[in-house]
């Protein structure tokens, strides 16, 4: 399971370098007495090394914001956590669905309530600032949206696989389709069986639409499953399971701080590609390079978000509940050389930094409003 912690401390809204290498270690989650961001694990461990700094791309880079702390917190990890000072304890908002329920409910004040944790309900107005979403607005997408999806990074979604054979390098969607809604058990002479990550995985949900399956019949446990996405640790003999091409190629380079294909019980996994003609990434670990080809795939390609109020982030805009707040829309705003969202390709740029991560640039940078109720 991955879990990486530091808190990030800032002087100004910007992108600190230095000519010398700064390395962090694990530790305690962080209680932020400014922004707080959670969510997706697809995004986390590139968004840790942003706000905690990091040298991957060359030269040392650190997002900031003002004088006061930035607070990432993982999607896997103790029950619940507490985000701001004298905050509630509250269920940890795991994977994109429940960072942008979170988001929601402490805007609107409803209680909060995270999928397969026995944490209570819990008030938690104010508590979350920025949901990391590895999927889109889709049918939510309304030009009077309370919410704003900033685009952070285009990603891909392949299948890491344990055992099979070489025909399980190229499984193609129908195989797909037919494999996790059960009419297909065995692939080259081999039985395969289909895993899923938990309900709340945004990975989950794009990769099954990309397949067509509604009712993944052939996952028993598709309804209970607590598995934490992009971990390849948890597959066992001839299993495949959704994975982020950006997490594999950052794990395999060894930037995340994770690395669970090189875990004993990972031994043996790959990483499948279901567009034809196309591999996900080339080169060598720990030299990765994503594949233009496969992240531009109209199926299997995804641009990645930050998530949050629109009232916040852009000025102007008159129907949310907190009124604009020029710091945090600097930190979400793609112009910005020195933002979350950048994606300049310079080295001490935060654009620099997501490439290393496996990330390419997304296909488009303008925000998208989503959630008319908020």
């Amino acid at each position: 399971m991955k879990i990486t912690k530091i808190v990030a401390l800032s002087a100004a809204v910007g992108v600190v370098l230095s000519g010398v290498a700064l390395t962090t270690s694990a530790s305690a989650e962080p209680v932020s007495n400014s922004y707080v961001a959670v969510g997706s694990d697809t995004l986390q461990d590139s968004m840790n090394a942003l706000i905690n700094g990091t040298n991957a791309s060359g030269s040392f880079v650190r997002v900031t914001a003002g004088s006061m702390t930035l607070g990432n917190f993982d999607a896997f990890g103790s029950a619940a956590v507490q985000t701001k000072p004298a905050g509630p304890y509250f269920g940890r908002p795991a994977g994109s669905g429940a960072g942008r329920d979170a988001l929601r409910r402490s805007i609107d004040g409803a209680s909060w309530t995270a999928a397969n944790n026995t944490t209570p309900a819990k008030i938690i107005t104010g508590q979350v600032d920025i949901a990391r979403s590895s999927s889109g607005a889709g049918n939510n997408a309304n030009s009077a949206g309370k919410l704003l999806y900033v685009p952070y990074g285009r990603d891909a979604v392949g299948y890491a696989y344990k055992g099979g054979n070489a025909s399980w390098a190229n499984l193609t969607p129908a195989q797909l389709k037919s494999i996790y809604e059960g009419t297909l058990t065995s692939v080259g002479g081999i039985t395969v069986k289909p895993r899923l990550p938990q309900k709340d995985s945004g990975t989950r949900s794009f990769f099954l639409s990309a397949i067509n399956v509604t009712t993944p019949s052939g996952v028993p446990d598709e309804q209970t499953t607590s598995l934490p996405e992009n971990d390849a640790s948890v597959l066992g003999a001839n299993e495949i399971i959704p994975f982020s091409v950006a997490n594999w190629v950052s794990q395999a380079n060894n930037v995340s701080g994770v690395n669970t294909l090189a875990l004993p019980a990972a031994a043996g996994v790959q990483l499948g590609s279901p567009v034809a003609g196309q591999v996900p990434f080339t080169g060598s670990a720990p030299n990765l390079v994503p594949s233009a080809g496969f992240y531009g795939d109209a199926k299997f390609g995804r641009d990645t978000y930050l998530i949050v109020e629109r009232s916040r982030v852009e000025a102007g805009f008159t129907g949310g509940t907190n009124p604009f707040d020029p710091t945090l829309a600097a930190l979400v705003d793609p112009t910005k050389p020195n933002s979350l969202t950048n994606f300049g390709a310079a080295a001490f740029r935060p654009g620099a930094v997501k490439t290393k991560f496996g990330f390419l640039a997304p296909s488009s940078t303008t925000p998208i409003p989503a959630y008319v109720n908020g």
